[in-house]
């Protein structure tokens, strides 16, 4: 779009100049510009979007009674995707929940076998993080389950 604008800019520049008119600048707005603006007035309407990367990183909220003990301590539970770090989890319970956690404890749990009748299954393994905020923090992961 740059060389374009660039080409019509010299273009009109060289007609003025055969036909002797002084030239007018043109002004022509830059298109990152437009974007910036748009990306501007969409944050201040939308904090947080469904396709964020936060909520890919926490899968779920792990409600469960130990869990539930353990919320008294300000200590909170998540299923949270397979191939993420702990830094991950941190920036993305205070992007969601808007509260910087103080540690973040991390375990891969391995899935339990089952039977039903004569055939055997296994559940899924999956990452569990267990997120410790500050004293006097507390986030509602109970709303909307």
């Amino acid at each position: 779009m740059g060389l374009l604008n660039n080409w019509l800019q010299k273009k009109k520049k060289e007609q003025l100049n055969k036909t002797g008119a002084k030239a007018k600048p043109v002004e022509v707005a830059p298109v990152h510009a437009t974007k910036e603006k748009e990306q501007e007035t969409k944050k201040h309407k939308i904090k947080l979007s469904a396709n964020s990367v936060a909520y890919k990183v926490l899968v779920k909220p792990l409600v469960t009674e130990k869990s539930a003990v353990a919320e008294s301590r300000n200590k909170y539970s998540f299923v949270v995707a397979r191939s993420v770090n702990k830094n991950q989890i941190k920036k993305a319970v205070e992007e969601i929940y808007g509260v910087k956690p103080a540690v973040v404890n991390v375990m891969n749990v391995e899935g339990r076998r089952l039977r039903f009748g004569r055939s055997a299954g296994r559940r899924s393994d999956f990452k569990k993080a267990i997120v410790t905020l500050p004293a006097g923090k507390t986030i509602d992961i109970h709303s909307g389950v």
